[in-house]
């Protein structure tokens, strides 16, 4: 899926894509090549995400996408840009069967009765899932009609994307898609685990630098995504608090597996698995179903303590995957063995990068 809220370059399928994840303290990016039927991953950098007491200003941005584009060595100026969780609503609505343009107006125009709030100045773009065909066959099929659509909608102030598509020209780039980072695990999933991707139901937990995003996935559809305020940061500060020890040094626990500190890290990973419990609970009452599996990624998912403590937590298997298993890698010297280690914080830039080729 691919919710981009610019599109100013053809539709036409691209060779390469360069695709940049803007995280809250690292930027991740990567180069994305199609080459016959595979996908290939040339190259991948990670920055330091300036630090900035608001919103990053348009020359800032603008400065850091361009170092970004150097440390890839990028030879396409065409940039896939996934925006935080706080630019973007992710939603999943039923609307009537219309064009797409028309339902970005009835979006716009009735945006309380459809996305529960109020949104001026944004603008809309919808995913349309196939629709399901109950089992009827015969003269009963071609009496069925189906009066709604499910659709998955995303919303933005337009204000928001037309700072975004100066800074990226300011960097001397060609901004090609914005997209909200949320959808980003979804389609990296689906490419990694198809079959999982459209027979189960699954959640899909990012854990980022200052918040989280669970995703849940019903047999092919985004049927609910929220965002938690509780993310590695919190996690590592609390430990640091607990133990009175250095930052740094509750990071290199929270990753590594001491297991004298089993116990406070319970602590501070309790109240992330409450909130993804309450999400998972949501859709199974709402859905009748249960959720199979919860696959993990992100820095946080190197730790396997904390794989652990959130399976008991939420009594579902955790695992932590890596979006680079689907790909071809094709990465010079130190990169090929950094991958392994790096792949699952690269997961939302993948997805976008899969959303424009």
């Amino acid at each position: 899926m691919a919710l981009p809220f610019l599109n100013s370059v053809s539709r036409k399928k691209r060779a390469q894509i360069m695709a940049v994840d803007l995280g809250d303290r690292t930027t991740k990016a990567i180069l994305l090549e199609r080459r016959g039927e595979l996908l290939a991953l040339t190259r991948f950098a990670l920055l330091d995400t300036p630090i900035s007491e608001k919103k990053l200003s348009i020359e800032l941005l603008a400065d850091h996408l361009r170092s970004v584009a150097q440390a890839l060595g990028s030879e396409t100026k065409l940039l896939t840009l996934a925006v935080g969780l706080d630019d973007a609503v992710v939603r999943q609505v039923e609307l009537p069967q219309i064009p797409m343009d028309e339902m970005r107006m009835v979006l716009k125009n009735n945006t309380k009765g459809y996305l529960q709030q109020d949104m001026p100045n944004h603008v809309f773009d919808c995913h349309i899932y196939p629709p399901k065909m109950q089992g009827k066959s015969g003269e009963a099929a071609k009496t069925v009609t189906i009066p709604k659509l499910k659709v998955l909608v995303a919303g933005m102030k337009q204000q928001v994307i037309n700072d975004f598509q100066t800074a990226i020209k300011n960097a001397g780039l060609i901004p090609d898609r914005i997209l909200p980072g949320i959808v980003g695990p979804v389609n990296a999933f689906e490419l990694a685990l198809p079959q999982i991707f459209t027979e189960e139901s699954v959640a899909l937990v990012d854990i980022g630098f200052k918040h989280s995003s669970v995703c849940v996935v019903d047999r092919g559809e985004l049927v609910l995504s929220r965002v938690v305020n509780i993310g590695g940061d919190k996690l590592t500060a609390g430990l640091a608090e607990a133990m009175n020890i250095s930052y740094a040094e509750a990071e290199g626990i929270k990753v590594g597996m001491a297991p004298e500190v089993q116990a406070t890290l319970e602590s501070q990973v309790q109240p992330l698995g409450h909130e993804l419990r309450a999400s998972l609970d949501f859709f199974e009452h709402q859905q009748d179903r249960p959720v199979s599996h919860i696959y993990v990624n992100g820095g946080t998912a190197q730790s396997e303590m904390i794989m652990q403590l959130l399976h008991a937590e939420l009594i579902v298997e955790c695992k932590a995957w890596n979006p680079t298993t689907s790909l071809q890698l094709t990465l010079p010297g130190q990169q090929a063995v950094e991958i392994e280690h790096v792949g699952p914080q690269l997961t939302v830039a993948i997805g976008a990068a899969l959303a424009a080729l």
